[in-house]
């Protein structure tokens, strides 16, 4: 096993300064955990860019490696559970937060965060969904679970081109459902639209109204990734017996909003965690998407970048500026 590593390396220099930079990294350095995988590929999320950026809610002890997506090969395993050269993926719980993550050629985890690859899906693959991919997943798999089919009616997906929203929006269409992209890139409707969106929204058109106690019945699901007005306007514009599930509060964690979508309507709301998601749901979840639930524009998704590449990316991502998936190629 080598010694040292690449990685990506967040440090604090001062109280509310931190710096960014790509250093060799000893496996001494990594906390302790049964099992050291070798990293091949990883992703950027928005919680990545919160984390290099030394965002307390999501870091606060320094030096760090952010990352929360890996995917690559076992070196050993102190569990038992896996065998050297075993392919898997890890995705949530405390990878890239306050464990060192995926922006590193090596990382030590508890082997109980790590799944086998699902037969189906290469590596890249995999990190093209990660974290966003499995929370889209999880958030279609509960609207499916709640009986939304595809001839109740439209659904609508917020954030659309972001990473969630892009998956969510590609995993509907693929399942025969009529999918309304809302998002605030009116530039963005050619990308949508190859993605299987039947029709893109300015996000305006989701929040017009939305201080009346009640909108016109529109959406037989909603997939939210905004929260906020964009939230509360999609549950009092869902149809009856409709389903809206919540993953996301770049608009705002508040939600301002009456009793009356579910007391009236009989609409559910669903939140949607996949940081701590049971390894029995993650697994069966991951095994659609490499089967089943298989995106045959997977590629139209993501854009490929180094290490060296993710200074400019995370710049990008804060800003709001990045489509759909970024995947990190750590070799």
């Amino acid at each position: 096993m080598a010694e040292t590593f690449r990685a990506l390396l967040i440090e604090q220099t001062e109280p509310k300064h931190f710096t960014r930079s790509i250093v060799k990294r000893a496996l001494d350095d990594l906390a302790g955990g049964e099992l050291v995988v070798r990293v091949r590929w990883s992703s950027l999320n928005y919680k990545d860019a919160l984390s290099a950026t030394g965002h307390p809610g999501v870091t606060r002890n320094f030096p760090h490696t952010p990352g929360i997506d890996a995917a690559g090969e076992v070196i050993s395993d102190a569990s038992g559970r896996f065998r050297p050269g075993d392919l898997v993926i890890v995705t949530g719980f405390d990878l890239g937060m306050e464990t060192d993550g995926g922006y590193g050629q090596l990382i030590r985890i508890p082997a109980a965060w790590a799944l086998p690859l699902p037969s189906g899906l290469e590596l890249r693959d995999s990190m093209i969904l990660g974290t966003a991919g499995l929370t889209a997943a999880l958030s279609v798999h509960a609207l499916v679970s709640r009986s939304v089919v595809p001839e109740a009616g439209e659904i609508l997906v917020t954030g659309a081109t972001g990473g969630v929203g892009s998956v969510a929006v590609a995993l509907l269409a693929r399942l025969g459902y009529r999918v309304v992209a809302a998002t605030g890139k009116p530039e963005a409707a050619p990308f949508l639209s190859r993605l299987g969106a039947a029709l893109t929204i300015p996000r305006e058109e989701v929040t017009a109204n939305v201080e009346r106690p009640m909108l016109k019945e529109r959406w037989a699901g909603v997939v939210d990734c905004v929260g906020g007005d964009t939230l509360a306007a999609a549950l009092k514009a869902t149809r009856y017996g409709g389903t809206v599930t919540c993953c996301g509060l770049v608009g705002s964690a508040d939600l301002n909003l009456n009793v009356y979508p579910f007391i009236l309507r009989g609409v559910s709301l669903l939140g949607i965690d996949s940081v701590q998601c049971p390894l029995a749901l993650r697994s069966a979840v991951w095994r659609k998407l490499a089967n089943e639930w298989r995106l045959p524009q997977l590629e139209q998704l993501a854009e490929e970048c180094a290490l060296e590449g993710l200074e400019e990316k995370i710049a990008a991502i804060l800003k709001g500026q990045l489509l759909g998936r970024t995947v990190v190629r750590l070799d």
